[in-house]
């Protein structure tokens, strides 16, 4: 039996700030006594973590990431291994990644090829959605086999007619299903087709630089779908989690949704909280750094997205982690943005970022743990297993000091891409030890972590339901 003790830190989780001792056996949080109690005082352990001073915070649940995910005639550049293991620098301690399903293949066949990917390498817990890329009959049986193996979410797009696209028809028979299995439908709400007309026409222009890439995917385009996958999810019957939602016509269609009594949740990222337009607008392509989908929108819209976490009409923050290099894969993109690979790397950055947030005042202590560690376990199923410090969670836990310093940096990051989107960004606060599973990933800044402690983790369906 190993013991591991943290004392004297701060425990914040979603519900409660402490001053408490926390006993760690066996890979599994078995008590909590307040600090410098007779009880705490009482307890014994083979490894003794001082954390005065410090936070004592459950570690970070990142329900959307994309490790080496084929788009656009590449790969992202984070396998599962260097990405968990940027992860666990950053205070991440479970990751939900996306299997994918090809067209014409099964749901299983995608599930097994990820599954092949991530075994024996990742330095964290991890857990799957699945893409539904060709809905019939024989997917949606598959859609009952996979909630019953703990694979309880199931990702459609609106978007990328040709490779991911499904119809409203599919998306309702998938909503149908998922509303008879528990399964939750998570949607990227862009209406593509429309899209895809205006890219056409931009290019056609002679408007080939990265800011077009935002310019076409319009805002009234997210707000179109979003309200269109809203009323898809009503007609169902089923719930429906929004996925990296960027503008504030967007957000109106939640809270709408949510004033209804609806079953309705939205996910932001630290990327439309902190960058904008004026990124992808950089000078000498510098901008298609920034191209993702949904694309960075205008500072106005920032505002909006911080009060939805503030109203709780988002409920998460994710990462959409999927970095591409600079040098030679966002490049692809030189005179045609729509050729850039769409994405960001970020699943290192994201604790850190979100503690800024607290910092400013934008949102609480207790919000930041909320939407970065507890809520995503609950949407997605992993509550109280991961999420939260309390007797029998797993013991993934991070010593956090709120006062460090640190500059963001491509110099200094572990993700595999070659720059950082928050390049030079001074934030205050910083990963110092993390446990996963009672094991220590990072060490006083340190990697002690390898390569195969992560399992694979099946989850419950959704938590959050009213």
């Amino acid at each position: 039996m190993s013991r591991t003790v943290i004392r004297g830190g701060l425990v914040v989780t979603a519900s409660d700030e402490i001053h408490a001792d926390v006993l760690i056996e066996d890979g599994r949080i078995v008590a909590l006594a307040a600090s410098g109690t007779l009880a705490a005082e009482a307890w014994t352990a083979e490894r003794t973590i001082d954390a005065t001073g410090k936070y004592v915070i459950p570690g970070g649940v990142d329900a959307h990431t994309h490790m080496e995910l084929p788009f656009g005639g590449t790969f992202a550049s984070d396998s599962f291994e260097t990405g968990t293991r940027a992860a666990a620098w950053g205070g991440t301690t479970t990751i939900v990644d996306f299997a994918v399903q090809s067209v014409g293949r099964s749901l299983r066949e995608g599930l097994d090829a990820w599954n092949a990917k991530a075994d024996g390498q990742c330095a964290i817990d991890y857990a799957f959605h699945m893409i539904v890329s060709d809905v019939n009959n024989e997917t949606l049986k598959e859609m009952d086999l996979l909630v019953e193996e703990g694979v309880t979410s199931f990702k459609q797009f609106m978007a990328y007619p040709g490779v991911f696209y499904s119809d409203d028809g599919q998306i309702l028979r998938a909503m149908q299903r998922s509303a008879e299995n528990g399964g939750l439908i998570m949607m990227h709400a862009e209406n593509g087709i429309a899209i895809d007309v205006l890219v056409e026409q931009a290019l056609a222009r002679g408007e080939t630089d990265p800011r077009y890439h935002g310019e076409v995917r319009k805002a009234l385009l997210e707000a179109e779908a979003t309200h269109r996958a809203i009323k898809l999810a009503q007609v169902a019957g089923a719930p429906l989690y929004v996925v990296h939602v960027s503008a504030q016509e967007a957000v109106a269609e939640l809270a709408r949704a949510r004033d209804e009594g609806l079953n309705v949740f939205g996910e932001t990222c630290p990327q439309y909280l902190f960058l904008s337009t004026d990124n992808l607008a950089e000078p000498d392509f510098e901008g298609a750094k920034y191209v993702c989908s949904t694309p960075l929108r205008p500072k106005e819209h920032q505002a909006a997205l911080w009060r939805g976490l503030r109203t709780n009409d988002l409920q998460v923050v994710s990462t959409d982690h999927c970095p591409f290099c600079f040098v030679g894969q966002k490049e692809l993109g030189r005179g045609d943005f729509s050729k850039i690979p769409n994405g960001l790397p970020g699943v290192e950055n994201r604790m850190d970022l979100l503690h800024q947030a607290v910092v400013d005042g934008h949102i609480s202590r207790r919000r930041w743990i909320e939407i970065a560690c507890a809520t995503p376990a609950r949407m997605f199923g992993l509550y109280p297993k991961k999420g939260t410090i309390a007797p029998g969670a797993d013991a993934d836990v991070v010593i956090y000091d709120p006062h460090a310093e640190q500059i963001i940096s491509a110099e200094t990051h572990h993700m595999n891409v070659d720059y950082s989107a928050y390049e030079g960004r001074r934030v205050t606060g910083r990963v110092e030890t993390v446990l996963s599973r009672g094991e220590p990933v990072v060490t006083e800044r340190e990697f002690t972590g390898r390569a195969g402690h992560g399992v694979y983790t099946p989850r419950s369906t959704c938590q959050y339901l009213n």
